[in-house]
């Protein structure tokens, strides 16, 4: 879709000159998101995290008492500044700045903003704080960890399996359908950033949990749905398992592994890929299987096995 389609001439000027009580009219903001989605062609989960990011320059702008249209470099530093104190993960704050950065950029394009001064701020050095990875003999507690007790087990221990099997992000497990499982070839096809599609593999215990929760469990769940769902991973009502649900199931079982002090979907990602790498996988292997546009990206994986050689040096090594 064009900006011509997506907006008239001079419609967003015209509203500028309108006299507004609040920082960002609301026909502003669904205007961008329409121009991320549709223009910048952005996955569905960054264009909601985008819309928030905004939202909350927003608030801060309400509680700094300050105009959008008068703002200075030093005005967005104090912004970064105050992300920081929030206690934003730096990914996070990286993120926000990517936003604001498009934000006004889309705002310069239809003639609002006559200067980006957002493009003046610098990036945030990503991954300060090392991520959580687990041990070998963590994953295999944690992937043993849903019982026949538990309400949905074989579901819970398909999804974790799938996890760590795959390196796969939560929002791109809840999208798996059961036609992007090939089970007697072990791979599966994911949808990641951007709606790009990869082959992921599957291991053999990935490939019986799996199996054993179609044949057995899937079924019960799809019962209590009108509908024939086409997700591979179903709520307890039938509908497809949300993302934040994955979390919630993640946190559940990593409690019972008394070991694990912390613990996401993403920390079986970064265990995915450490792992790998320890194993002596190739770099732009695991680039290809983590879905990383960059390699820089995936090249965090080898500082953090490195600090795991070195801290195994130093403890076993008579000089160490």
């Amino acid at each position: 879709m064009s900006r011509a389609k997506l907006l008239k001439p001079g419609k967003l000027r015209a509203r500028r000159r309108k006299k507004s009580t609040s920082i960002l009219p609301n026909v502003w903001l669904e205007d961008f998101t329409r121009y991320i989605a549709s223009e910048c062609r952005l996955a569905k989960n960054t264009v909601a995290a985008y819309r928030r990011d905004i939202l909350r320059f927003c608030e801060w702008l309400l509680q700094a008492k300050l105009e959008l249209f008068s703002l200075s470099i030093q005005n967005l530093a104090d912004y970064v500044a105050w992300l920081k104190r929030q206690k934003l993960a730096p990914s996070s704050v990286a993120r926000h700045i990517v936003s604001l950065r498009i934000f006004f950029k889309f705002l310069q394009l239809e003639g609002v903003m006559k200067d980006n001064q957002a493009e003046l701020l610098g990036s945030q050095k990503l991954w300060e704080k090392t991520p959580v990875v687990l041990t070998p003999n963590q994953v295999d507690q944690l992937l043993d960890a849903p019982d026949c007790e538990d309400r949905h087990y074989l579901r819970d221990r398909a999804l974790l399996e799938l996890l760590y099997a795959t390196g796969c992000r939560a929002s791109e497990l809840t999208n798996l359908r059961i036609a992007d499982i090939v089970l007697d070839q072990g791979y599966c096809r994911c949808r990641g950033k951007g709606d790009k599609e990869r082959v992921v593999l599957l291991n053999p215990r990935a490939v019986d949990a799996i199996t054993e929760y179609l044949e057995e469990d899937r079924n019960v769940l799809l019962e209590k749905c009108e509908e024939n769902s086409q997700w591979l991973l179903l709520s307890n009502l039938g509908h497809q398992l949300r993302r934040e649900r994955i979390w919630e199931l993640v946190k559940k079982y990593a409690a019972r592994v008394h070991t694990i002090q912390e613990m996401s979907p993403h920390t079986l990602r970064h265990s995915f890929a450490t792992h790998l790498l320890s194993g002596g996988a190739d770099l732009r292997q695991v680039q290809e299987m983590l879905g990383h546009a960059s390699i820089a990206t995936t090249q965090m994986y080898t500082h953090v096995d490195t600090k795991r050689l070195k801290s195994i040096h130093k403890k076993h090594h008579p000089r160490g």
